[in-house]
């Protein structure tokens, strides 16, 4: 099996070396489990001085669990979600928003992921209406999952309308921390300061083994949320191993310095690619991923030595994302093969 870095998903990673000698540190000995040991302290104390002391806390293991569980205590089963029709809420999570919360998805379609408060009206009406699942939550995803980013005004904007509504915003933020870099802002100006109520806060695609933080800026959502992780099948008995990374990557700036890195070697890539004739950049390149339309027949031949998705079989669009661990070495060598491939077309 190649071992090969590709362009596929910054899931597709290693772990960064600090966050695995943080989960070595914590090996040794015995800690209260399911939370109450000090590593697990620690950390959220650390995701508190990041975004605000009042904030609760509460560690998943995976991003589906921490919006699908986030969305769930902020509903009812007759409640309604709004987000965009590229949401991973909505594309990539098996209709588990669904089944765990029973609110229906209203999807809206975007030409960038973004929402707007214009974009969200059309699935504002209906309320107190028995026959209308009730709209309660919109979900935004910070940075969308087409590579686009919602300055804190647009944030602001987007949470100040639907607080009017008396509804909630909840942030699926799997790529945050890319966001926060490209925007040049701390996580509080685009998430507490904003008026977001409920963040799903990502690591997996930045250095982590696994583990996810849901963060509750409206805190009386939490008020029974142990009861919900517990239910969900997120509670970890061994909890220090994910505070423990959590932890490492809140150290030093850790996590500022991956996404910053994704971030520029995506810059890098697009900047290669782009003067590859025959290759077009289809999209802004803000964050860690590279949309661009490759020529269908000679897209398999990469896949096989870059492995890498095809976002669009109809536009032959294809999607790069580039990872902390992504070297200049891994671009140029593919750059190289790329170029290869077009001169032999």
């Amino acid at each position: 099996m190649s071992r090969k870095r590709g362009f596929a998903s910054d899931n597709n990673s290693g772990v960064h070396p600090s966050v695995l000698e943080a989960m070595t540190s914590v090996n040794e000995g015995h800690v209260v489990a399911y939370g109450d040991d000090p590593y697990t302290a620690a950390a959220i104390e650390k995701i508190r001085k990041e975004f605000g002391e009042e904030v609760e806390v509460f560690f998943v293991f995976t991003g589906t669990a921490a919006n699908v569980l986030g969305l769930k205590a902020a509903t009812e089963n007759w409640n309604s979600v709004i987000c965009a029709d590229t949401a991973h809420i909505h594309c990539d999570e098996c209709g588990a928003p669904e089944f765990f919360t029973g609110c229906k998805l209203l999807t809206v379609s975007t030409p960038d992921g973004k929402l707007t408060t214009e974009l969200i009206k059309k699935h504002l009406h209906g309320f107190d209406f028995e026959h209308h699942a009730q709209p309660k939550v919109v979900s935004v995803t910070q940075a969308t999952e087409l590579g686009t980013i919602y300055t804190p005004s647009e944030l602001k904007e987007i949470c100040d309308f639907v607080h009017s509504y008396s509804m909630l915003v909840h942030m699926d933020g799997a790529r945050i921390c890319n966001a926060a870099v490209a925007l040049g802002v701390p996580f509080r100006e685009i998430t507490a300061d904003a008026g977001v109520d409920i963040l799903s806060f990502g690591g997996t695609k930045n250095g982590l083994m696994y583990g996810e933080a849901i963060i509750f800026f409206n805190t009386p959502l939490s008020q029974n949320f142990k009861y919900v992780r517990k239910q969900g099948m997120q509670l970890a008995s061994k909890m220090r191993f994910i505070g423990a990374q959590f932890d490492a990557m809140l150290t030093g700036r850790l996590w500022y310095r991956n996404a910053d890195h994704a971030n520029r070697m995506a810059r890098l890539l697009a900047n290669e690619v782009s003067a590859i004739p025959g290759i077009k950049i289809t999209r802004e390149v803000q964050i860690n991923g590279v949309f661009a339309i490759v020529p269908p027949e000679i897209i398999p031949g990469l896949q096989k030595e870059y492995f890498f998705y095809v976002w669009n079989p109809e536009t032959s669009e294809v999607r790069w994302m580039t990872s902390w661990d992504t070297t200049e070495d891994d671009i140029m060598g593919f750059v190289k093969l790329l170029r290869e491939r077009m001169a032999a077309k």
